[in-house]
């Protein structure tokens, strides 16, 4: 129980400032002996109360951000639902081949962010146009996708979601962040309901993953709201690394 807990509260730090906190929990339900698929089950539903912990920590950077966030959310409540189901009816081999593939784009978007940014607004200005408060078309449908991923394991969903929002919307890292975290929270929210529907939830093991990763979220939005562009960017890419590795040793 007690592994359970620091396991959800490492969790709930690390998917606020980036994601990737089930790289922690689900290994550790894995090595008490929970079956994988209720051990994902119950990591997704634990870790909700985390998401909203992180999002309700970055409250301040989300001011004037709502109308974006009706808008990209619904795009994460319909990729977490197709998610969830891809889990439920999939075998669970069916993603390891494209996981790290994804993880390190997201990486290499992460380090060129600065540069692509500048060129889609110097786009949108010599055609006269100003980039719309919700970005660009094109990122509703990524963040659809990167939902997608997310209800179905969701480990790095925090760097892609980063990687998408940062070349698609004019923000500082900082509210990037802080609407990834109500991203993120949408679209574990949605899978957990799924879940909860339809699937073995461990109550006591999502019981345990929910309290540490709510007082995670607390301590990772105090944590990544005093990290620098280029900090906050280096620990992005470092984590993303980490899935990677982690992704190619368990192949």
């Amino acid at each position: 129980m007690a592994a359970v807990l620091f396991a959800g509260i490492a969790a709930g730090t690390i998917n606020t400032v980036v994601g990737s906190g089930t790289l922690i929990t689900f290994p550790t339900l894995l090595a008490l002996g929970i079956p994988p698929v209720t051990a994902n089950v119950s990591n997704t539903v634990g870790l909700v109360p985390g998401s909203l912990s992180g999002a309700v920590g970055y409250r301040r950077e989300l001011a004037g951000q709502w109308p974006r966030l009706v808008r990209l959310g619904s795009a994460s409540l319909i990729g977490g639902v197709a998610g969830a189901v891809l889990l439920l009816v999939l075998p669970a081999a069916a993603f390891d081949a494209v996981v790290p593939v994804l993880i390190l784009l997201g990486c290499v978007l992460v380090v060129l962010q600065p540069r692509l940014s500048r060129r889609v607004a110097a786009r949108a200005e010599r055609r006269g146009q100003t980039p719309p408060e919700h970005g660009a078309a094109w990122v509703w449908g990524l963040v659809a996708l990167t939902g997608v991923y997310g209800g179905y394991f969701g480990a790095a969903q925090g760097v892609l979601l980063m990687a998408v929002l940062g070349v698609g919307l004019q923000e500082t890292m900082q509210r990037n962040n802080a609407t990834k975290n109500v991203l993120a929270l949408l679209v574990n929210g949605v899978a957990a309901v799924v879940f909860i529907l339809v699937a073995d939830v461990d109550w006591r093991v999502a019981g345990l993953i929910a309290v540490g990763s709510a007082i995670g979220g607390q301590i990772g939005a105090t944590v990544g709201r005093r990290l620098p562009p280029m900090a906050l960017r280096a620990f992005i890419v470092l984590v993303g690394l980490a899935a990677v590795t982690h992704f190619l040793l368990e192949s």
